[in-house]
C-alpha cells in the first residue's frame, strides 16, 4: 500500500493545497509545517505554471506571484528535499503537463522519488493520455492521481478501475475557486467509483467552509481545499502560516 493510500486508513483525509513560492519558498515551508501540525493528512504542493488552465483567479494570482519571485521546478525540488527532513505526511505535486514534459518525464519522476514526493496530479492530462506519464511514475514509485469530473459519466468505470493513490473527484464544472454551494451529486459519483475500485476518493474544487468539508467528506473519503487557503496567503503574505494552520485545524475538526 502506498503512503497516500495509508493516509486514508485512519479516517477521513483533509488535503490542503498551497502554491510553492507564494510569496516565497521560505513562507511556503512554514505553511506546510503548520498544515501538518494542525492535522493535514496529505499536502498538495502546486508547482507554478504560466497558464494554469484548471485554476480560477485566486490560484492564477498565486502562480503569477510565485513565478515573479523566481520560483523554479529545481528550486521546488530542493525545497521538498529540505522539507523531508521533518515533514512525514504524504506530499503530492499538482502541476501541468508542460512542466513535467519540458523537465523530462523520467527525470521529473526520478527526482520526485529522490526528494520524497508521493504522487503527481496533472489536471490537463486526460485519462486517455496518462500513459505518456504514468509508466515513469510507476517505475519510481510515484502515484499518478486521476481526476473524475461531473462530465465523466460513462468514463468513471474506466478511470476508477486504473486509479492509483486516490481519486480526485472534481465537485463542480469550471475552474478552481470558492463556491457558495456545490450541486453535483457527489454521493452518486462515489458509489459508481466504489463498484470498480477500492482506491479512496477525495473531493475538491469549491470547498471553503467547515460545513461544506463535513458534507463532502461524509459522501467520500476526504476533501481537498485550495483557493480558500491561497486567499489567506494572499491576505497575510509572509505572516500567513499561523492563519493557515488555524484554518486547517478547523477544517480537519469538521470532517472527523
Amino acid at each position: 500500500m502506498s503512503n497516500i493510500r495509508e493516509a486514508f486508513v485512519k479516517g477521513k483525509a483533509f488535503i490542503p493545497f498551497v502554491t510553492c513560492g507564494d510569496p516565497d519558498l521560505e513562507t511556503t515551508a512554514k505553511i506546510v509545517r503548520e498544515m501538518e501540525k494542525n492535522g493535514a493528512d496529505i499536502i498538495e504542493l502546486g508547482i507554478p505554471f504560466s497558464d494554469p488552465t484548471a485554476e480560477g483567479p485566486v490560484i492564477q494570482g498565486a502562480n503569477i506571484r510565485a513565478l515573479s519571485a523566481g520560483t523554479t521546478t529545481d528550486k521546488i525540488f530542493e525545497f521538498v528535499r529540505e522539507l523531508r527532513k521533518d515533514v512525514k505526511i504524504p506530499l503530492v505535486f499538482m502541476t501541468y503537463a508542460n512542466v513535467v514534459f519540458s523537465y523530462g518525464i523520467e527525470r521529473f519522476a526520478k527526482t520526485c522519488s529522490d526528494v520524497g514526493i508521493d504522487g503527481i496530479i496533472l489536471p490537463d492530462v486526460p485519462f486517455e493520455e496518462k500513459e505518456e506519464f504514468a509508466p515513469a511514475c510507476r517505475q519510481y514509485g510515484i502515484d499518478f492521481i486521476s481526476l473524475i469530473a461531473p462530465t465523466s459519466e460513462n468514463r468513471i468505470e474506466m478511470i476508477a478501475s486504473h486509479a492509483e493513490g486516490f481519486l480526485y473527484i472534481v465537485s463542480s464544472l469550471g475552474v478552481t475557486g470558492v463556491r457558495s454551494e456545490i450541486k453535483t451529486d457527489i454521493g452518486a459519483m462515489t458509489r459508481i467509483v466504489r463498484k470498480y475500485s477500492k482506491v479512496p476518493c477525495a473531493v475538491g474544487f469549491g470547498i471553503s467552509k467547515p460545513e461544506q468539508a463535513k458534507n463532502m467528506a461524509s459522501l467520500s473519503d476526504g476533501c481537498i481545499v485550495g483557493s480558500a487557503i491561497v486567499k489567506i496567503i494572499a491576505e497575510h503574505g509572509r505572516e500567513s502560516a499561523p492563519f493557515v494552520g488555524e484554518y486547517v485545524k478547523q477544517m480537519k475538526e469538521a470532517i472527523k
